[in-house]
Order: C-alpha cells, then sequence, then structure tokens
C-alpha cells in the first residue's frame, strides 16, 4: 500500500536551518507530483510548496519564496523541503502529500495520499 514517512522535524532556533524529507513507497513514485503542505494550530492546512513529477517544475507559496525550495530524488523514492532562516511563525506540521497526477497540484483535494506529518517548532 501507499506510505508517505517524513522526518527532519525538531525544536529549532529562529534562523536556523531544518531538512525535512518523505520517503514514499508503495507507488511508482517518479510518476507523481508531491507536496508539502502544514498547518499551525487553529489555522487551515496551506500548501507550502509542489513539485512535478521530473522535479524540473515547482512551485512555491510567495511567503516562503526564497526561504524554502523543494526537491525530489527519484532514485531515493524521496521528496525534500529545505527550511532556511526559520521563523516563529514557520511553526506547524509539515505534511507531505502525493498529488493525483505527474503535475503538480494546489489544493488539499487534488492530492490522494498524505503522510503523518512531522512537528517543526521555531522558538524565538
Amino acid at each position: 500500500q501507499v506510505q508517505l514517512v517524513e522526518s527532519g522535524g525538531g525544536l529549532v532556533q529562529a534562523g536556523v536551518s531544518l531538512r525535512l524529507s518523505c520517503a514514499g513507497s508503495g507507488f511508482n513514485f517518479r510518476s507523481y507530483g508531491m507536496g508539502w503542505f502544514r498547518q499551525a494550530p487553529g489555522k487551515e492546512r496551506e500548501l507550502v510548496a509542489t513539485i512535478n513529477w521530473s522535479g524540473f517544475n515547482k512551485f512555491e507559496i510567495d511567503s516562503v519564496k526564497g526561504r524554502f525550495t523543494i526537491s525530489r530524488d527519484n532514485d531515493e523514492n524521496t521528496v525534500y523541503l529545505q527550511i532556511n532562516s526559520l521563523k516563529p511563525e514557520d511553526t506547524a506540521v509539515y505534511y507531505c502529500a502525493k498529488a493525483e497526477g505527474d503535475g503538480f497540484r494546489y489544493l488539499p483535494r487534488e492530492y490522494d495520499y498524505w503522510g503523518q506529518g512531522t512537528q517543526v517548532t521555531v522558538s524565538s
């Protein structure tokens, strides 16, 4: 069955960097777009970044552009989210998700499988 397992979160101080990883299994990883979402306490889940099947096309939301970078390694069945210059407002549970097709997708309903999430907490 399809599994997505995130790792790399933690409790960090503002200004440092983290790299989140998401290992996919149970499907042809290189055929699907992938996305990273986050959900802060009391807020809706929001898209952070998304990437197409090849990794050549990607999208990051304006509020993280320049600090967050999504990438993927299809040989390792893994998608990454590099987060630089972390801010307290980045505190959230970060989820990776598999898109329904090979391109990138913007809406949660366009993703059919989700990981369990990894907590990122940024102290000031």
